[in-house]
């Protein structure tokens, strides 16, 4: 009788054992597929294109794309830290467009006339200062007043672009200005400049967000505010200067936009690009209720989203579909990230 009762237990035993290592693979899977599904989703795009897309592999094909998404990219990596401490920002089209506007005022400028070079490198560095205040305000006007962010950033969202505007009377500034343009129109190395920036910013706070103590205070902050704040962490001070390094990117991305332009509307610099940030976040597997962020993976994503594009209007697809599928995309990444999640 005894024998009778142990089998039995035996097999239950081996049956819950069964049960937990098939639960612990497929907590792996998700895990494993919310980290690294970007990546594989990015490779069998390329391949697809290598197969059926005609002159893919080209160093034109590759130029075009990755100057269209140069803009997207440095954008999101402020966007990606503001998400990673646990908020968002809707302001930086409109500080694109502040950012857009300056620069021309001061290099058509009588000074910047008078003194090119110098009217030069004052259109580089006081408008991004400025986007950078601006965005310093967004993080000031969160924490000091506890607001959600989304509605602490959209203040600037509707104002900024009306600031840009009210800078210009309205009017579209256009320019011919070959030293200001190199940012835009540059290609040191046959490289495009654009893209040598968005490289460059994405390695730092890559770096950044990995190795220094404000990466892991910004992570800390975005997975338990409350408990970083215990530990000791200045959480309000962290939060401003993610905003204010996002409006410092922002003004980059509008510099470079008006550049390849040459001109600039503050009614059109950034638009819509607070949404492309965003979306490049999302499918790179950044979480967006904070606490984990990845800017390789925020690289990835832009780049997924731009090759999908290029892949359907190449094989003859409307554009207005490729916008349909976008929004599938980041549907289908946020459904990963869940499932991701639920561990």
């Amino acid at each position: 009788m005894a024998i009778w009762r142990r089998i039995p237990a035996e097999a239950q035993a081996v049956s819950d054992a069964r049960g937990a290592a098939a639960a612990m693979s497929m907590q792996s899977a998700k895990l494993w597929l919310r980290r690294y599904g970007s990546y594989v989703a990015l490779v069998l795009l390329l391949l697809f294109n290598f197969a059926f897309t005609p002159h893919f592999v080209s160093w034109q094909t590759l130029n075009v794309n990755l100057t269209q998404v140069a803009t997207v990219v440095i954008v999101a990596v402020g966007m990606t830290l503001v998400i990673a401490s646990g908020g968002i920002d809707l302001s930086v089209g409109s500080l694109m467009a502040i950012s857009g506007a300056l620069a021309p005022l001061i290099f058509l400028s009588g000074f910047g006339v008078a003194y090119p070079a110098f009217g030069v490198a004052l259109a580089f560095v006081v408008p991004v200062l400025v986007a950078g205040l601006f965005g310093l305000f967004n993080g000031w006007f969160i924490t000091r007043f506890r607001v959600q962010p989304i509605v602490g950033t959209l203040v600037l969202f509707i104002a900024g672009r009306g600031i840009g505007q009210v800078l210009t009377n309205g009017n579209l500034q256009v320019f011919k200005n070959p030293t200001f343009q190199f940012i835009g129109l540059g290609r040191p190395f046959g490289i495009p400049t654009q893209v040598l920036v968005m490289l460059l910013l994405v390695g730092i706070a890559a770096w950044a967000l990995r190795r220094s103590l404000f990466g892991r205070q910004v992570l800390a902050v975005g997975g338990n505010e409350a408990a970083a704040s215990l530990s000791g962490i200045p959480v309000d001070r962290v939060k401003r200067r993610v905003y204010a390094i996002s409006g410092l990117c922002a003004g980059v991305a509008g510099l470079i936009v008006i550049a390849i332009n040459s001109s600039s509307d503050a009614n059109l610099v950034g638009l819509g690009m607070e949404l492309d940030a965003i979306a490049a976040v999302a499918v790179g597997g950044t979480l967006l209720s904070g606490g984990s962020a990845t800017m390789v993976g925020t690289l990835t994503g832009a780049l997924i989203i731009q090759f999908v594009r290029y892949t359907l209007l190449a094989n003859g697809v409307p554009d207005s579909a490729a916008l349909v599928v976008k929004a599938a995309i980041i549907v289908l990444a946020v459904w990963i990230q869940r499932r991701g999640s639920v561990v």
